[in-house]
């Protein structure tokens, strides 16, 4: 029988913020627009952390860092994930278009298609999420190139923003290594 020992943080070969800031990062930006639990932005700065993104974009009325309560759960991460605020989604989606970036929503819709479905022709690429009770408006829906969704098998319809968001980036990020 294996023993397995839980390692302490100093095992863990954890990069300081200094090193983080220079590796490079998956080709990924989150867009968190109408957030509307600074807890959820906060885990989703952790998240985006964790997963090695270029940056989040915020908008909408999502709260920005610095807030305590994205602290509480970011857990540092605002400080290390590069952010953007931006008012108008729909100008920043259009701006990231024309830089190349392709656009997934996150949401379920006529024809979306399952998040575990990407390829390495989608990078770089910005993906979208929403609001915790509405989602993503129809508006910022027409201006994405894909819709992805993460199969539900339970009676609920949707699960946390910042969980889906955890789920749909780490599968971006194990479709992208794959392929390096």
């Amino acid at each position: 029988m294996h023993e397995f020992r839980k390692l302490h943080g100093r095992e863990m070969s954890r990069l300081t913020a200094g090193q983080y800031a220079e590796v490079p990062k998956h080709p990924v930006v989150l867009m968190l627009h109408n957030i509307r639990s600074m807890w959820n932005v906060g885990s989703m700065f952790r998240t985006a952390d964790a997963a090695g993104i270029e940056k989040i974009i915020l908008s909408g009325y999502t709260a920005t860092p610095p807030r305590k309560e994205i602290d509480k759960t970011a857990l540092g991460a605002q400080e290390t994930v590069l952010w953007e605020y931006h008012a108008d989604p729909l100008e920043a989606l259009s701006a990231m278009k024309k830089s190349g970036l392709r656009i997934f929503a996150l949401e379920i819709t006529e024809g979306s298609r399952p998040y575990t479905s990407l390829d390495h022709g989608v990078f770089p690429l910005c993906l979208v999420v929403g609001n915790e009770v509405d989602g993503l408006e129809n508006e910022l829906l027409a201006l994405c190139d894909e819709v992805l969704e993460i199969p539900q098998f339970g009676t609920k319809h949707s699960l946390n923003v910042a969980v889906a968001a955890g789920i749909a980036l780490f599968e971006m990020v194990r479709v992208f290594q794959k392929e390096v």
